[in-house]
């Protein structure tokens, strides 16, 4: 299988890029974002509920962080390059929102040097100490039937999903990136998509929802931050502390970018873990991993430019006191990477291989993660859109993979290092399958050849460490999968040989 097409630009991670641009025109409707200013600016305000001051909730400006006193008032001295001023949502409240996105700042319109912003809140009727959330990792909508399949296919299967957990859940999403694919006035599908869901969406910005006729790395932010305000910030449900980042770094010409956490985004972060007790469960949303196995999977000699955060060690230092999860989008293949106590899910996309079809690069079908929290703990599993939750494995016939001709194997998406993959001929147990880093057949069936897949003929399929492999006898009846996840959960398939084949179900 060829898999030179388009090595390069994956190799910066800009594959898959799309033509469009924003002019100046559009940019200009918010040229505050666009200067830095550094005269003096007095931030005050006050945050309520029910018309009581709430003493101790978080306000910043994206440069300083401090807290409302015991009425519920704060005044911050800030400066005029500042865009928003914005709170940590406390635990126990609902997220403001407008139609489902997430309004939890104020953007700033200062007089005589002044800006006042108020914030009323409305307190849950049920306890969130237990709650659950989505990450939507690259909804990546380009043209009106991209947004068409994400609101009839995503949009019900994401409201089915929230439903199922009663209405005394509380529920939130977030929007782990690359919300469009460089076409802004899809963003008004997006946001009619999220208002369907029933349920609050923080957003994320992705290398997609830049632009890229932006100067520097300050104006690329412009229009997402238009519909969606700050790029980096934080919020409390139950015991969980969330925070977002921005780690795309735009180099200043068209489509070129890294990952990367700017100084002023560690310098925020540090003032705003300092609000955070050790060893609490904090959650970390940002578009491009902070790592994954693509370099070693690969035999690179450097980690793509584009594809993980160059200076991530700066903030596994930051998250080393406390109980992090990192999610993350941006590659279109689903993985789990582990650093320390620290774990990363580097998430299957909603897209799958940019609307060509039911999979990812690597097989995963198109879907979104779930994650179900109880105090500070924190369960959670890949919902394969139209499948029912207990979809999280797929399994090939003897020969589907050519370089090992003999065996027949299972693809386990959602897989890390504490789950346990069995197999059983005719009943009896064979043991655990062996772990191989290998392509998917299916997706080398869909995407693989210069003319696959149609749509997009680009796409290519990729290596994963989730393929797993076992040699069935020959007279063999039937064939068993049992697989258990890190929670315990039994996923469990029987096939019969004679019916075993390469499907998409």
């Amino acid at each position: 299988m060829t898999q030179t097409r388009r090595v390069f630009l994956k190799s910066l991670g800009l594959a898959g890029i799309g033509i469009s641009a924003v002019g100046d025109a559009f940019a200009s409707l918010f040229p505050a974002f666009n200067k830095l200013r550094f005269a003096p600016l007095t931030l005050n305000g006050k945050v309520q509920s029910e018309g009581k001051g709430l003493g101790g909730v978080v306000v910043t400006d994206g440069f300083t962080v401090t807290r409302t006193d015991s009425k519920g008032n704060y005044s911050l001295q800030s400066n005029s390059s500042a865009a928003f001023v914005y709170i940590t949502m406390p635990r126990g409240y609902e997220f403001t929102n407008d139609q489902g996105i997430a309004r939890f700042y104020k953007k700033i319109e200062p007089v005589n040097g002044k800006f006042n912003a108020d914030f009323n809140l409305t307190k849950l009727s049920t306890d969130d100490s237990k709650h659950a959330f989505v990450v939507w990792a690259d909804t990546q909508i380009e043209t009106p039937e991209d947004a068409q399949l994400l609101k009839s296919q995503s949009v019900p299967d994401t409201l089915a999903l929230v439903k199922s957990y009663g209405s005394n859940m509380p529920f939130h999403g977030i929007g782990c990136g690359d919300l469009v694919w460089d076409k802004f006035e899809l963003f008004a599908d997006y946001k009619e998509a999220v208002g369907k869901t029933g349920i609050p969406f923080f957003q994320v910005i992705g290398n997609h929802d830049m632009d890229i006729d932006a100067r520097a790395d300050d104006g690329s932010m412009n229009t997402f931050r238009f519909h969606f305000g700050p790029t980096y910030y934080s919020f409390n449900r139950g015991d969980v502390h969330y925070v977002v980042l921005d780690d795309v770094f735009f180099l200043g010409t068209s489509k070129k970018y890294i990952g990367y956490i700017a100084e002023n985004q560690f310098a925020w972060l540090e003032q705003d873990l300092a609000h955070v007790k050790a060893g609490s469960t904090v959650v970390v949303a940002l578009h491009i991993p902070v790592n994954t196995g693509a370099r070693r999977r690969n035999k690179l000699t450097e980690d793509p430019i584009g594809g993980v955060v160059a200076n991530r060690k700066a903030l596994y230092k930051l998250l080393k006191p406390f109980r992090a999860h990192i999610m993350s989008g941006h590659t279109h293949f689903n993985e789990k990477v582990l650093e320390g106590d620290i774990i990363e899910h580097v998430h299957g996309t909603v897209c799958g291989a940019w609307w060509t079809g039911p999979i990812c690069y690597d097989g995963t079908p198109n879907g979104y993660g779930v994650y179900e929290v109880n105090g500070s703990e924190i369960n959670w599993y890949h919902k394969a859109v139209g499948y029912e939750r207990d979809f999280q494995f797929r399994v090939y016939p003897t020969g589907s993979v050519p370089e090992y001709p003999d065996m027949f194997c299972v693809n386990v998406w959602n897989w890390d290092s504490q789950w346990k993959v069995e197999w059983f001929e005719d009943g009896k147990s064979m043991g655990e399958m062996l772990q191989k880093t290998s392509f998917d057949p299916l997706s080398v069936m869909l995407h693989a050849g210069t003319e696959k897949p149609a749509k997009r003929s680009w796409v290519d399929p990729v290596l994963t460490d989730h393929m797993f492999f076992a040699k069935h006898a020959a007279d063999a009846k039937t064939i068993t999968v049992a697989v258990k996840d890190r929670f315990n959960n039994v996923y469990r398939k029987e096939i019969t040989i004679a019916d075993l084949r390469i499907s998409q179900s």
